[in-house]
């Protein structure tokens, strides 16, 4: 997982509620083997509408996900993150998340900002009005700052969530960080124990 300090750019304005995994990713697509090709998945049943948002040409390049209320909820696959990221996207912006979809947002570097009701909704009609407005999300300090808007608020992250993104560890990361205290109980516990053989 890479590091995410800052995330600054423009923003795909999805005014839809209570989306869920399924429509995020449909489920013919969890039948890949890899873990790649998913952004050809992302929001496929709705983009066969011609003037669905990431249809738009002035929305191309945008780095940020602008969601309506409820966003990610239903099944717990984390292909739905995977599609986000692999189409372009590093953050989502949502008044409310399903929690399995944050949680799985924030295991593979996808910034989840959720703020106010009214923020989001600010945003929303703002971006569909002007595809240009800058966004800028600060996992550090876990700001959301939209001069052109005169917004500037804060979102939860809880710290171990934000440590995550700025050393850019996923659940192995954090765990290979304590690889010399695992092999050195490794080298202590009793032979006649059961093991998994090495290599």
């Amino acid at each position: 997982m890479r590091a995410v300090r800052i995330v600054q750019g423009t923003a795909v304005p999805l005014d839809r509620s209570d989306v869920d995994t399924d429509q995020i990713i449909p489920s013919d697509w969890l039948k890949r083997v890899e873990r790649t090709g998913f952004e050809k998945g992302l929001f496929s049943e709705w983009r066969d509408e011609p003037s669905f948002v990431l249809n738009r040409e002035e929305y191309a390049g945008a780095n940020i996900l602008l969601a309506g209320p409820n966003f990610g909820t239903g099944s717990s696959r984390e292909h739905a993150v995977w599609a986000i990221q692999q189409y372009g996207f590093e953050a989502v912006i949502s008044s409310r998340f399903g929690p399995i979809f944050k949680n799985n947002a924030t295991k593979n570097g996808l910034v989840p900002v959720e703020v106010g009701a009214d923020i989001a909704q600010r945003l929303l009609e703002a971006v569909a009005t002007d595809p240009s407005i800058e966004l800028t999300i600060d996992v550090q300090r876990r700001t959301l700052e939209v001069p052109a808007l005169g917004v500037d608020t804060t979102f939860p992250l809880d710290e171990s969530v934000v440590e995550r993104f700025l050393e850019g560890l996923d659940d192995i990361g954090i765990t290979l960080r304590s690889a010399d205290a695992i092999d050195d109980f490794e080298s202590r516990r009793p032979a006649w124990l059961p093991s998994t053989p090495a290599g």
